[in-house]
Protein backbone atom coordinates (compact mmCIF):
# COMPACT_ATOMS: atom_id res chain seq x y z
CA UNK A 1 0.00 0.00 0.00
CA UNK A 2 2.55 2.35 0.71
CA UNK A 3 4.67 2.08 -2.54
CA UNK A 4 1.67 2.37 -4.52
CA UNK A 5 1.14 5.71 -2.47
CA UNK A 6 4.13 6.54 -2.99
CA UNK A 7 4.48 6.03 -6.76
CA UNK A 8 1.44 8.30 -7.19
CA UNK A 9 2.92 10.76 -5.16
CA UNK A 10 5.97 10.59 -7.27
CA UNK A 11 4.21 10.47 -10.33
CA UNK A 12 2.33 13.78 -9.17
CA UNK A 13 5.45 15.56 -8.12
CA UNK A 14 6.93 14.88 -11.88
CA UNK A 15 3.59 16.13 -13.67
CA UNK A 16 4.14 19.62 -11.86
CA UNK A 17 7.44 19.45 -12.49
CA UNK A 18 7.13 19.26 -16.53
CA UNK A 19 4.42 21.26 -16.43
CA UNK A 20 6.13 24.24 -15.42
CA UNK A 21 8.60 23.93 -18.17
CA UNK A 22 8.42 27.49 -20.60
CA UNK A 23 7.99 26.38 -24.24
CA UNK A 24 11.62 26.91 -26.04
CA UNK A 25 12.23 30.49 -27.33
CA UNK A 26 13.20 31.45 -31.13
CA UNK A 27 16.76 30.81 -30.62
CA UNK A 28 16.59 27.18 -29.10
CA UNK A 29 14.45 25.85 -32.01
CA UNK A 30 16.63 27.11 -34.43
CA UNK A 31 19.59 25.66 -32.27
CA UNK A 32 17.76 22.37 -32.44
CA UNK A 33 16.60 22.32 -36.26
CA UNK A 34 20.60 22.82 -36.98
CA UNK A 35 21.83 20.20 -34.70
CA UNK A 36 19.19 18.11 -36.49
CA UNK A 37 20.48 19.02 -39.76
CA UNK A 38 23.90 18.35 -38.95
CA UNK A 39 23.26 15.09 -37.42
CA UNK A 40 21.25 13.54 -41.34
CA UNK A 41 24.03 15.71 -42.83
CA UNK A 42 26.68 13.50 -40.79
CA UNK A 43 24.75 10.41 -41.63
CA UNK A 44 24.69 10.96 -45.34
CA UNK A 45 28.74 11.10 -44.80
CA UNK A 46 28.95 8.02 -43.21
CA UNK A 47 26.37 6.17 -45.55
CA UNK A 48 29.03 7.61 -48.29
CA UNK A 49 31.88 6.44 -46.89
CA UNK A 50 30.43 2.87 -46.48
CA UNK A 51 29.66 2.69 -49.41
CA UNK A 52 33.70 3.41 -50.45
CA UNK A 53 34.72 1.02 -48.48
CA UNK A 54 32.29 -1.64 -50.03
CA UNK A 55 33.73 -0.50 -53.39
CA UNK A 56 37.07 -1.38 -52.16
CA UNK A 57 36.27 -4.52 -50.82
CA UNK A 58 34.02 -5.94 -53.44
CA UNK A 59 36.63 -4.57 -56.15
CA UNK A 60 39.72 -6.77 -53.72
CA UNK A 61 37.48 -9.83 -53.32
CA UNK A 62 36.72 -9.84 -57.87
CA UNK A 63 40.38 -9.25 -58.25
CA UNK A 64 41.99 -12.65 -55.66
CA UNK A 65 38.84 -14.79 -55.96
CA UNK A 66 36.96 -13.26 -58.89
CA UNK A 67 38.99 -15.49 -61.62
CA UNK A 68 38.67 -18.80 -60.17
CA UNK A 69 34.87 -17.63 -59.54
CA UNK A 70 34.65 -16.58 -63.03
CA UNK A 71 36.47 -20.14 -64.02
CA UNK A 72 34.00 -22.55 -62.23
CA UNK A 73 31.03 -20.44 -63.82
CA UNK A 74 32.08 -21.37 -66.99
CA UNK A 75 31.99 -18.45 -69.58
CA UNK A 76 32.47 -15.92 -67.26
CA UNK A 77 30.68 -14.33 -64.29
CA UNK A 78 28.75 -10.99 -65.42
CA UNK A 79 29.79 -7.84 -63.80
CA UNK A 80 27.13 -6.67 -61.12
CA UNK A 81 25.60 -3.20 -62.10
CA UNK A 82 27.70 -0.99 -59.97
CA UNK A 83 25.76 2.31 -58.67
CA UNK A 84 28.02 5.70 -57.82
CA UNK A 85 28.33 6.17 -54.41
CA UNK A 86 26.92 9.90 -53.53
CA UNK A 87 28.90 12.25 -52.47
CA UNK A 88 27.28 14.58 -49.95
CA UNK A 89 29.65 17.39 -50.03
CA UNK A 90 30.50 19.73 -47.51
CA UNK A 91 28.31 20.95 -44.68
CA UNK A 92 26.53 23.60 -44.81
CA UNK A 93 24.16 25.41 -42.67
CA UNK A 94 20.64 26.08 -42.99
CA UNK A 95 19.72 29.63 -43.61
CA UNK A 96 21.24 32.01 -41.39
CA UNK A 97 20.30 35.83 -41.05
CA UNK A 98 22.72 38.17 -42.61
CA UNK A 99 24.15 40.55 -41.04
CA UNK A 100 22.02 42.65 -43.14
CA UNK A 101 18.68 41.49 -41.77
CA UNK A 102 20.14 41.13 -38.07
CA UNK A 103 20.44 44.23 -37.28
CA UNK A 104 23.81 43.80 -35.94
CA UNK A 105 25.12 47.06 -37.09
CA UNK A 106 22.22 49.44 -37.81
CA UNK A 107 21.55 52.28 -35.46
CA UNK A 108 18.56 51.35 -33.43
CA UNK A 109 16.44 54.29 -34.81
CA UNK A 110 14.99 55.46 -38.86
CA UNK A 111 17.91 57.64 -39.81
CA UNK A 112 16.52 60.81 -41.17
CA UNK A 113 19.37 61.42 -43.60
CA UNK A 114 22.25 59.18 -44.45
CA UNK A 115 25.16 58.97 -42.64
CA UNK A 116 27.43 60.62 -45.08
CA UNK A 117 25.91 63.84 -45.38
CA UNK A 118 27.29 66.41 -43.13
CA UNK A 119 25.25 69.45 -42.06
CA UNK A 120 27.23 72.44 -40.00
CA UNK A 121 25.41 73.60 -37.21
CA UNK A 122 25.30 77.11 -35.53
CA UNK A 123 28.08 76.48 -33.24
CA UNK A 124 30.02 75.68 -36.29
CA UNK A 125 29.56 78.23 -38.09
CA UNK A 126 32.74 80.72 -38.93
CA UNK A 127 32.51 84.08 -37.21
CA UNK A 128 31.57 87.22 -38.45
CA UNK A 129 28.98 85.65 -40.76
CA UNK A 130 25.36 85.71 -40.14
Amino acid sequence: MKSILLTGVMMAASGLALAALPPPDEAAKAKAAEAAAKSAWQGKVNAYLLCKAQDRVAARYLKTAGTAAAQQAGAGAAALPATPCADPGAYTPSAQKPLEASGAHSPSGTAASPPSVKQPSAAMAPAGKS
